[in-house]
């Protein structure tokens, strides 16, 4: 997992937020991916930093929720 990237350097991605966050944004992370990786950010914080994790530790992540 790599802590260091800030959404100004992921700022070309395609986000996307859980359809459960409703119109008003709530309490709730942003998820891009690309080739290699998934990028995770917090929704209200979003040019603070992101996680970077392998689409396989993202998969297991989404499979285990």
């Amino acid at each position: 997992m790599n802590t260091a990237e800030s959404s100004a350097v992921a700022s070309d991605l395609a986000w996307f937020k859980s359809s459960y966050s409703g119109a008003e944004g709530g309490d709730c992370v942003e998820v891009a991916a690309d080739t290699a990786v998934v990028h995770i950010r917090d929704s209200k914080t979003v040019a603070g930093p992101v996680i970077r994790v392998s689409r396989e530790v993202w998969a297991g992540f989404v499979g285990e929720a």
